[in-house]
């Protein structure tokens, strides 16, 4: 089955994915990990794009960004992956690609799941069994959206923006959305969204994203093959 196009939209956030081939880990020791938020850093500058959330996994990364233009992301994420490969190799002793080909993209209804998103990249070292609070974890953007560390990385979305009028208020707020579960729909709607290249939103914002990029937002229906006997078949019954 041929690959979807990307879904590009100026100002539209996106939940983007960067695994390392094969699984295998692309992050060895802090230094490693202090390269990468850099060369990320500098690239977000130059093309810019907006970072709000970040976790760095022992073998895969997690952005929420929004582009200033539709080739900002591919841009950022070419740079930033070429030095890094660049650097890991040398630094490692090493050969070969680092990356698992494509990295993976979808389009953020901001207003329904922009939050959910944030807090889906921040808890994923919990999820993974890491540690057992995301503040225990180093690197991510936890540290800056609801400790008030400094990472200047970060942009913070208007969203967040809302939690509150001064920065403390915004960062009690943040830390509230952290208590308990995620609901397993929404743990399952991201992945799927994400690793698909659909869309993540209610059905009025799919709607106005294939108005406006003309591609498709959500799988068809499973219909069967209406050419075929069998579908025939049972239509009839």
């Amino acid at each position: 089955m041929a690959r979807l196009p990307r879904l590009y939209l100026p100002g539209c956030a996106q939940h983007v994915i960067q695994r390392g081939n094969n699984r295998e880990a692309c992050f060895y020791e802090e230094a490693d990990y202090k390269a990468y938020l850099s060369f990320l850093k500098d690239a977000a500058e130059k093309y810019r794009v907006a970072i709000h959330a970040f976790v760095l996994m022992t073998n895969h990364v997690h952005l929420l960004v929004t582009p200033s233009d539709e080739k900002g992301i591919s841009r950022m994420m070419q740079a930033q992956g070429r030095k890094y490969v660049q650097y890991f190799n040398f630094t490692h002793g090493r050969t070969g690609t680092l990356w698992e080909g494509r990295y993976k993209s979808t389009l953020v209804d901001v207003e329904n799941y922009l939050l959910t998103v944030y807090r889906y990249i921040e808890l994923n070292p919990v999820r993974s069994g890491m540690v057992v609070h995301a503040s225990e974890y180093p690197w991510s953007s936890y540290q800056g959206n609801a400790l008030g560390k400094p990472v200047q990385l970060l942009t913070p979305h208007p969203i967040y923006s809302r939690l509150g009028s001064a920065e403390a208020e915004r960062e009690s707020a943040y830390r509230a959305l952290f208590r308990g579960r995620m609901p397993e729909r929404d743990l399952a709607a991201i992945c799927e969204a994400t690793n698909k290249a659909w869309v993540l939103g209610d059905e009025r914002f799919k709607a106005q994203i294939e108005a406006k990029t003309g591609r498709r937002a959500v799988p068809l229906g499973r219909g069967g093959d209406r050419k075929s006997a069998a579908f025939r078949k049972l239509k009839n019954q």
